[in-house]
């Protein structure tokens, strides 16, 4: 069975780096926060935080019981993305050419020829780890799986964290995958889950030696065959995706917990989402908005329990609005806008606090695949949004930016979601080319001044 596939996780990557970039955090517990408050949560924890119980989810107040000692960091991430960077170019240039990047903290490398062998396959690992810590950070571990396709390669770095190493091959396939959940398998979601123990599935090893038949029914085709092959070590080709969707989310610092506050941060997603959309070349047919908020009357619980409201969810003492509008395929930001307005008018729990907000553009379409509306005026807009997209992308986001989002304009930075790596060249939020946007007079698009009326652009 040769050893195709070299995959490479890196350890509690946003807490890692905080460890190598600050010393004074190295061998502690850290644990990484969007906003320094006590109603957000952990999105990494360090090793040292994780033997306490700190885990990425884990509610800020929570992790101050668990570990009083907790040093608690507001993310940076720029960094994280310029150390990615440094680590992707690092392996690319001195170990293995990196096929793919999978996510922030993920990426993938074949084996070709000799490298395919047992030995030199360990040998490789090995290198990128003491390349690693020798060029770009001793403090930045990583877990390496090696596999005779990428799905069991993936497999290998769950089973031993952190800086691990680990071979699955004929020697040890499949036993070793015995000792893993069903939902640590990449591709078994809680909903597939369900359906494998309908189906007499309670563990890996059932699942190892199910027949074909049934994990096609399962899977409801094509993928439960893919499955199949994937666990007895057959090269599966991955399957032909495109991108889904385009979106930004935020969780509200204090002061902006407020139905003002939260439309501007959702305008300045918006207009963020827009920006992203042009420069991946694609069209959206629908915009979905969701806002997560606190119930503060009687009322608004009830019309939650009865089901009275269309648009929410819900969860104990907090509740979540979200709607959808679709419309003609655009990437024009005004027409995005008067789409999201029509839905803020409509969302009935504006006496709430929202405590967090986001948005998502779908149902995308690539320009290669897009007929031009025919009223959208397109060679017009384009120059328009070309222009200001070059702006921002020159002097920093918010040099030109529509009016609805001025008093957000510095808020929701550049975050990175782990499947999705925000692009330096046009979401960097700080100055370029030595020009300071904050100290500038900036001025929304299309009015010398900020008008009273919050829907107007």
């Amino acid at each position: 069975m040769a050893l195709n596939s070299l995959f490479i996780d890196f350890n509690s990557y946003f807490a890692s780096v905080e460890q190598q970039t600050k010393p004074e955090l190295r061998n502690k517990p850290v644990g990484v926060v969007p906003v320094k408050a006590d109603t957000t949560c952990c999105i990494a924890a360090s090793y040292e935080a994780k033997a306490f119980g700190v885990r990425t989810g884990t509610m800020v107040s929570e992790a101050k019981k668990l570990c009083p000692d907790i040093q608690l960091v507001e993310a940076n991430h720029k960094t994280y993305i310029q150390y990615h960077k440094r680590l992707v170019d690092m392996i690319d240039d001195k170990c293995l050419p990196v096929d793919k990047v999978l996510s922030i903290d993920e990426m993938i490398c074949s084996l070709m020829g000799k490298e395919q062998q047992r030995e030199k396959a360990i040998e490789i690992a090995l290198y990128i780890k003491k390349k690693i810590k020798e060029d770009v950070g001793e403090y930045l571990r990583c877990s390496i799986g090696i596999g005779p396709n990428l799905f069991l390669a993936k497999m290998g770095t769950n089973m031993q964290k952190p800086d691990g190493l680990v071979v699955i091959d004929n020697d040890n396939l499949p036993h070793c995958l015995y000792k893993l959940k069903l939902s640590d398998l990449y591709g078994v979601g809680r909903n597939m889950e369900v359906r494998l123990r309908r189906n007499g599935i309670y563990t890996v090893e059932d699942l190892c030696n199910a027949d074909r038949i049934l994990l096609k029914r399962v899977w409801g085709g094509i993928e439960g065959e893919r499955m199949y092959d994937k666990l007895r070590g057959k090269f599966v080709p991955g399957s032909l995706t495109h991108r889904s969707s385009v979106g930004h989310s935020h969780v509200l610092p204090p002061k902006l917990k407020n139905n003002e506050s939260a439309y501007a941060v959702l305008h300045r997603l918006l207009q963020k989402a827009a920006m992203r959309l042009r420069h991946l070349g694609y069209y959206a047919g629908a915009l979905g908005v969701v806002v997560r908020y606190k119930i503060m009357n009687n009322s608004d619980e009830d019309k939650l329990l009865s089901g009275k409201s269309g648009f929410s969810h819900w969860y104990s003492r907090k509740m979540r609005w979200k709607d959808y509008i679709t419309f003609t395929y655009t990437q024009n930001t005004v027409e995005l806008i008067k789409a999201f307005n029509i839905m803020w008018d409509r969302n009935p729990f504006m006496e709430n606090i929202p405590t967090a907000v986001g948005v998502v553009l779908f149902n995308l379409l690539h320009k290669d695949y897009t007929t031009l509306p025919i009223f959208e005026n397109y060679e017009k807009n384009k120059a328009l949004y070309g222009a200001i997209d070059l702006l921002n992308r020159r002097y920093g986001y918010a040099s030109v930016y529509f009016g609805g989002s001025h008093t957000a304009k510095y808020s929701a930075p550049m975050r990175i979601a782990f499947t999705q790596i925000p692009d330096l060249e046009i979401e960097d939020d700080e100055k370029k080319e030595g020009f300071n946007f904050k100290s500038q007079t900036c001025l929304p698009v299309g009015r010398s001044q900020i008008s009273n009326n919050k829907y107007s652009f």
